[in-house]
């Protein structure tokens, strides 16, 4: 296939025609020449597979880079890829060298000096040696034997800047690799360190200390990213939404508040979801605590507790939620705003969490659902017997009335408004006749 407006087209005749048509195509039959059979001509050396007869098997070298990088970006451990790459060049390096030493032996005799590789009769025992070889002078660990001749000089000490450099470029690559997952597990995990450091100096003890240390090592274990959403926000709106709702879609439409919502609301609700981990014994909210947020269990068991903190009145599992009355500001609601609830985390328990803040926003852009949400916010309330009817009436009443006000104040203000546009009117009116009288007394003066 090939690439058209940044779309994978895969039709056959298309490919083949465009391939045809590109530079690549003669490259490539040039590379695939059966060359070697020029050996078979008089005059030439009948021996098979003679190199120079080859040569024209490099011209597939751009094909080779094009499909390492195919597979680098595709592959799920690019990390490993890059490092198996670099030691395959590194085999092929000493295979070179070590090629290139043992016609050098061959030149100048096998078997001349001690140098120069032995006249083995095996000729397995003849590459391993010239391989073995080459792995000593690249690897500039030395041991070989001393030169005898200037030939012999001059293509140990080319061997030994060709090993200074290939250290510098493999030093290079492993340590780009390990910054690479470095940086790839900072950018999804939150580090310890600062925290730890942050309670040494203010001498906390080591029991919050070890608290914090199990929480992060919980995190890395179990792969939960809570900077899930920094990792997305490249990503455009629509798409990120599409990748976000997941988990969380699914959660939302169990809602009892949100369940006649649109499919485009929820979508934007999705987008303020914050995960969050609590960890063992921790608790997720207290009764009497202003409520701000509420949660939807992702993964984890949460226990509703007594004022005890100890004695279990329920258990909510996973695709459960609570606090969502506390994100709606309902009149006559007998708990005001405050939790009813002490929310306690059994283990290590993965919540996502939306603010009120957050839904206010949402809301302001869908007025028909916020209508919604709060009809079905008092029926939930009046379920509950959390609803005190006469004090609603109260304040729908009050409500009404400061709006009746505002109603009387912005007709005053109009009134007041129109009488001063008259008054600047004739300001306007007596100024103009005052300056054309002041015009005639001079006329008449002069």
């Amino acid at each position: 296939g090939f690439l058209e407006d940044g779309i994978l087209v895969r039709d056959v005749s298309r490919t083949r025609r465009r391939y045809l048509g590109s530079w690549t195509f003669p490259w490539d039959v040039m590379a695939v020449l059966p060359t070697e059979l020029l050996c078979l001509l008089p005059g030439v050396p009948r021996v098979p597979g003679v190199p120079a007869a080859r040569a024209n098997r490099c011209l597939r070298v751009p094909r080779l880079f094009e499909a390492f990088d195919q597979c680098e970006t595709h592959t799920a451990w690019p990390n490993v890829f890059r490092t198996a790459k670099l030691m395959l060049y590194l085999l092929l390096g000493i295979h070179w060298h070590g090629c290139l030493y043992f016609t050098l032996s061959a030149r100048l005799g096998l078997g001349a000096d001690p140098w120069v590789c032995p006249s083995f009769t095996r000729l397995l025992r003849r590459y391993l040696h010239s391989f073995y070889f080459s792995t000593l002078v690249l690897a500039m660990v030395g041991d070989t034997p001393a030169p005898q001749r200037e030939e012999e000089f001059l293509f140990l000490t080319a061997g030994f800047l060709l090993a200074v450099l290939g250290f510098a470029t493999i030093t290079g690559s492993i340590s780009t690799v390990i910054v690479n997952l470095s940086s790839a597990a900072t950018a999804f995990y939150p580090d310890a360190g600062p925290v730890r450091r942050y309670l040494r100096a203010r001498g906390v003890g080591g029991g919050l200390a070890g608290r914090v240390v199990r929480w992060h090592q919980h995190l890395r274990a179990q792969r939960k990213l809570p900077a899930e959403w920094d990792v997305l926000q490249h990503l455009p709106r629509g798409l990120r939404a599409e990748v976000a709702a997941g988990v969380p879609l699914a959660a939302l439409r169990r809602v009892g508040l949100f369940r006649s919502w649109e499919h485009s609301v929820l979508r934007q609700l999705v987008l303020r979801l914050r995960p969050q981990v609590f960890g063992p014994g921790e608790f997720v909210c207290r009764r009497g605590d202003v409520g701000r947020e509420m949660y939807f269990i992702r993964e984890g068991r949460l226990a509703v507790v007594a004022e005890d903190g100890v004695t279990q009145l329920a258990v909510l599992g996973e695709g459960l939620y609570f606090g969502e009355i506390s994100l709606i500001n309902i009149k006559g609601n007998v708990a005001g705003n405050r939790r009813t609830a002490n929310i306690l985390s059994i283990g290590y328990s993965d919540l996502f969490c939306l603010g009120k803040e957050d839904l206010a926003e949402v809301l302001a852009e869908f007025p028909s659902a916020r209508a919604a949400m709060e009809a079905k916010g008092r029926e939930l309330l009046l379920r509950m017997g959390q609803l005190d009817t006469g004090a609603e009436a109260a304040a729908l009443a009050a409500e009404a009335e400061v709006e009746r006000r505002l109603q009387g104040l912005e007709v005053a203000l109009e009134g007041l408004q129109t009488r001063a546009a008259r008054l600047l009117a004739q300001l306007e009116a007596s100024a103009l006749r005052m300056a054309l009288r002041v015009r005639r007394l001079e006329g008449r003066l002069q």
